[in-house]
């Protein structure tokens, strides 16, 4: 079994990355700092890890996939109320403000429209994981990964430009 004194350099070595992976996967910190600590949970119930880091991805990607299964509705109230939170909070921002707000928005929506694959490819290759990590992780092989990246991030492109157009076609008075 992974001993204890492993798992606390796992946990040093990996925490914040993966914590930052699954905030941008799910986008929720709370939920993300949950299925991190799962994660190593598990880890520690390893008898080996061959290759830490994309077992460690590999394992959160699989418990997001369980958790959203379960919790789809649960989830969204937690969006929505966090939404009406920062609502309440929000004191009529200013014009750069609010235009940021817009585009993160447009690009979250961007980002949700990816295949999954290419949604976890590219966070993770955001992440600083290798090819090699980003194969492991996603059963794919090493030479296929710059492929799938590619396109993900043109299919990124293309659905951030259709979402700006639609929204600023909202926009324009008819």
């Amino acid at each position: 079994m992974v001993t204890p004194e492993r798992l606390k350099v796992l946990f040093d070595s990996y925490h914040q990355p993966l914590v930052r992976f699954l905030t941008r996967q799910l986008g929720d910190r709370d939920w993300a700092e949950e299925i991190a600590q799962e994660t190593f949970v598990r880890a520690l119930k390893q008898e080996t890890i061959a290759s830490e880091r994309s077992w460690i991805f590999a394992v959160a990607m699989n418990l997001v996939r369980d958790e959203a299964r379960k919790d789809a509705r649960h989830r969204k109230r937690l969006e929505l109320m966090r939404d009406e939170a920062q609502a309440e909070s929000v004191v009529e921002p200013g014009p750069t403000s609010m235009e940021r707000d817009e585009e993160r928005a447009l690009a979250r929506k961007a980002v949700d429209t990816l295949a999954e694959r290419d949604r976890d490819a590219l966070l993770m290759k955001e992440e600083g994981l290798s090819y090699e990590e980003i194969a492991a992780a996603l059963d794919l092989s090493v030479g296929s990964v710059g492929t799938t990246l590619s396109r993900a991030r043109r299919r990124l492109m293309e659905a951030y430009e259709t979402l700006q157009a639609e929204a600023s076609g909202a926009k324009e008075p008819a």
